[in-house]
Formats: C-alpha cells, sequence, structure tokens
C-alpha cells in the first residue's frame, strides 16, 4: 500500500537501451557473397602489399560486412 514505486518517464528512458531491444537484421545473403566489391580490393591489397599493409580496405570490408547484418 504504501511501500509502492514509482519512476518518473526520464528515469525509465534513462534506463532501457532501445539498441538492444531491437533485433539485428539477419543477413540477406551468405557472407561469402556479401560486399563483393570491398571484398576485391581487399583481397588484391592483401596479396600485393601484405596484410598488414591493407588495414583501411580490410576496415571498409569489415564495415560493408556489419551494414549487411553480419556480426563481424
Amino acid at each position: 500500500m504504501g511501500n509502492s514505486v514509482s519512476f518518473t518517464p526520464s528515469v525509465l528512458a534513462a534506463s532501457v537501451d532501445p539498441s538492444k531491444d531491437v533485433p539485428k537484421e539477419k543477413p540477406k545473403c551468405k557472407a561469402c557473397c556479401a560486399c563483393p566489391e570491398t571484398k576485391k580490393a581487399r583481397d588484391a591489397c592483401i596479396m600485393e602489399h601484405g596484410e598488414e599493409n591493407c588495414s583501411e580496405l580490410i576496415e571498409k570490408h569489415k564495415q560493408c560486412m556489419r551494414d549487411m547484418g553480419f556480426n563481424i
């Protein structure tokens, strides 16, 4: 009776993270078929210059994969 707890909207909003409630979009294709442009550029760079010299292209490909719904 006198022990009820009420929350103000600002307290509730601060305690809820909307990004955790929304499920991530499921990838529409297999990983091997996703992001062919960034994959080709990344692979060519690695073959010619070595992985340690292609970090920018590797990161671009990883970001493309994330954007497609893959957990990279």
